[in-house]
């Protein structure tokens, strides 16, 4: 984004103190227009106070739109179960890193560098074994992504566009083969190297899954799944997760640093965590007899037992991510034939509730993209552990993108939140011997 793209919309008075301050209203090409504050303070020698900047753009984006109370998601423009039915994780790369979708011989060439970068540095692959066997796969994707800018000295400065694409290719690239080495570390099992002949999904399942053994071949029906999952997570506007790797890039670290900063705010529960929130849900309900208790409770004001996994903080419609992800997690389930599995049938049960019940129906509480990964995801075999390292997967890209677009940005300064400050007034300092 070489200029500003907003437009504007008028203007918003402000009176305070009998004094009258113009501020300028700006509009996007979508979503709400928004009040230009910037010369707020330097006029009247106020803040606006906002906490968790939930009312606030801090920036300028055509990456991501979001209209939560419409149920629409884009990436570029381009709807999100379309992208989904129609498209592949790396093509989708591709749209969120250079805004467009790509031709044929860019598709290739795209695949290409991609496809070289996913071998890690050797000497990287022994930093796994100063973790415990039992370490988190989030403390340890934090550790080794911030670690890649040890070892690649060539793509860390963010002045070059040369560097700086680099940089973005090795993280899409690398980033599969790190999870998939942390997930293998947590086993005892050896590292499975990549193969170029392989597509970006099947690639990571073979790594994670394959052994010396035997040969390992990929179903296609469980990489398409995981693809789907990969597209549908790459990117979601200004969340906790994106606005750290922006405030990091802000102040000019590397790209690797930055991304590794994403990836500790992901680990928080209150982000990354919600698929393996609902799983455990779905383990405390344990049993189809017993889903009528939990509903009752999950009705009752007084009670704070919530069903993990229904209702959305941005969507107030159904989540439009858990369509495409209902349809993957049904054909996991069909292929595989696990559809008795216990949790399996509380998860299925829930699900008919929720799209039935008026309670539900009027509330809005439908189920979400975390309800439907999860089960999809333990489907798969992976371990509840490694959910939010495989959402840190795919939304590196996304994580990129809106790193490269800040980089590129004129109006771009170094993030510096403001306060309200509730503590003391001036003291006078007393000498230790008179307290």
């Amino acid at each position: 984004m070489n200029q500003s793209k907003a437009v504007p919309a008028g203007s918003a008075t402000l009176v305070y103190e009998n004094k009258s301050f113009e501020l300028p209203v700006l509009a996007g090409t979508e979503g709400p227009k928004v009040v230009d504050i910037r010369k707020l303070y330097g006029e009247a020698d106020l803040f606006t106070y906002d906490p968790g900047f939930t009312s606030t753009a801090s920036c300028e984006s055509d990456i991501t739109f979001i209209d939560g109370d419409r149920g629409i998601l884009l990436y570029r423009g381009y709807s999100i179960d379309e992208l989904a039915e129609h498209s592949n994780f790396l093509e989708v790369c591709y749209l969120l890193l250079y805004g467009k979708l790509p031709n044929k011989q860019q598709m290739l060439g795209f695949d290409r560098a991609i496809t070289r970068h996913t071998m890690v540095h050797e000497q990287l692959a022994s930093f796994f074994h100063g973790f415990r066997r039992d370490a988190h796969p989030m403390a340890i994707m934090c550790g080794v992504v911030g670690a890649l800018s040890a070892f690649y000295h060539d793509s860390t400065d963010i002045n070059d566009p040369r560097q700086r694409e680099i940089a973005s290719h090795r993280l899409i690239a690398k980033i599969p083969t790190i999870a998939a080495m942390a997930y293998k570390y947590s086993t005892g099992q050896p590292f499975v190297y990549p193969l170029n002949n392989l597509g970006y999904t099947d690639n990571f399942l073979r790594m994670t899954f394959a052994v010396p053994a035997e040969e390992y071949r990929v179903n296609p029906v469980m990489s398409k799944a995981l693809d789907t999952v990969f597209i549908l997570h790459a990117d979601h506007e200004q969340n906790a997760s994106t606005s750290t790797v922006r405030l990091a890039g802000s102040s000019g670290a590397n790209p690797f640093a930055c991304i590794a900063a994403g990836i500790a705010c992901l680990w928080g529960p209150a982000h990354g965590g919600a698929n393996e929130a609902a799983l455990k849900m779905l383990e405390e309900i344990g049993t189809v007899d017993r889903i009528p208790e939990f509903v009752r409770r999950a009705k009752d004001p007084n009670d704070n037992f919530r069903l993990m996994g229904f209702g959305h903080r941005v969507y107030k419609n159904y989540d439009p991510r858990a369509k495409a992800m209902q349809v993957q997690c049904h054909a996991v389930l069909d292929e595989l034939g696990i559809h008795d599995e216990p949790l399996l049938k509380v998860a299925m049960e829930l699900e008919r509730i929720a799209l039935q019940d008026e309670y539900f129906v009027q509330k809005k509480l439908y189920p979400n993209i975390d309800f439907y990964s999860g089960i999809t995801l333990r489907a798969l075999g992976f371990p509840t552990s490694m959910f939010t390292a495989l959402f840190a997967l795919a939304r590196t890209v996304g994580w990129i993108a809106q790193w490269m677009e800040m980089i590129e940005d004129p109006q771009q300064k170094i993030g510096r939140p403001r306060q309200l400050y509730t503590g003391a007034t001036p003291l006078d300092y007393v000498p230790l011997d008179r307290r």
